[in-house]
């Protein structure tokens, strides 16, 4: 499925978090001639509706969400030149403790194994050099996320390790820079509300993978503006092209899995696999 060239896999809980965390890695190695294939596993019926309704007041439909956030992530993906995406189709667990957790159907009550066989079955297919996903706490605590670690990598173990696996994150320093920007646009964000967040990221000395994204920050805007019907990106796209770019021009990672015995630190996700020699053979 790969041609004989590289291929990146990133397995992702919801549509839009393609865009907010690997929107430039897929971007910026898909112009490099790389095979990208984003794997979605829940439909998202949990968020906004329209005007910003939540789950549970009036006007929240979850099955026209689902329609809404299904086109929103196509054209992210279009935007970001992704060449595959796929979906799992499980329902959005919503946050932890709603009752939507234990929904029929919804991920977080899926077996591990079960949803771990299907994305398995397309790890073989595709036969991606790297797979990108969440760590334990799935960034952020959230159990669509924390349920989308366990399961890729349990599907790593039982369709054969990629030659190189990464959990994504953010260093602390961006987390102020955060607040700085913020300031800067007016937006009134101060270290308070940075303190406030639930706990993410990781000292900047512990994260492996630093790679320089900013050739491709106005598509990850543009990706990120195409989920239109969700509140959460709206902060971030208020800033504007060149403060988003300032903020968003590297995307962090952590390796925990290698065998190509590239040093760390590294600036690639494909160190270690020589992505020309490989693309021109």
């Amino acid at each position: 499925m790969n041609n004989g060239g590289l291929t990146l896999m990133a397995v992702h809980a919801h549509p839009d978090d393609e865009a907010t965390s690997t929107g430039g890695v897929l971007a910026r190695y898909a112009a490099e001639g790389v095979t990208t294939v984003v794997v979605t596993c829940t439909d998202g019926r949990c968020g906004d509706g329209p005007a910003g309704v939540k789950p549970g007041e009036a006007g929240h439909n979850p099955e026209a969400v689902v329609a809404t956030r299904r086109q929103e992530l196509a054209a992210s993906c279009a935007v970001l030149k992704v060449t595959h995406l796929e979906t799992l189709g499980y329902h959005d667990s919503g946050m932890m403790g709603w009752p939507a957790n234990t929904a029929p159907g919804s991920f977080w009550s899926t077996p591990v194994a079960e949803a771990a066989q299907r994305l398995a079955e397309l790890i073989r297919r595709y036969r991606p050099d790297v797979i990108v996903t969440y760590d334990e706490n799935g960034g952020y605590g959230h159990p669509d996320h924390i349920q989308t670690h366990r399961v890729t990598m349990a599907a790593v173990e039982l369709s054969g390790r990629p030659a190189k696996v990464y959990w994504s994150t953010v260093p602390d320093s961006w987390m102020r820079d955060v607040a700085a920007l913020m300031r800067e646009a007016g937006v009134g964000w101060d270290e308070t509300d940075v303190s406030e967040l639930p706990p993410i990221g990781l000292p900047d000395d512990q994260i492996t993978t630093w790679v320089d994204t900013s050739v491709a920050s106005d598509q990850k805007y543009d990706a990120l503006a195409a989920h239109a019907s969700q509140s959460d990106g709206a902060l971030f796209l208020s800033l504007g092209k060149d403060r988003f770019a300032q903020l968003m021009g590297t995307e962090t990672f952590v390796r925990v899995h290698d065998t190509t015995g590239a040093p760390l630190p590294e600036n690639d996700l494909f160190a270690g696999l020589d992505v020309r020699d490989v693309l021109a053979g």
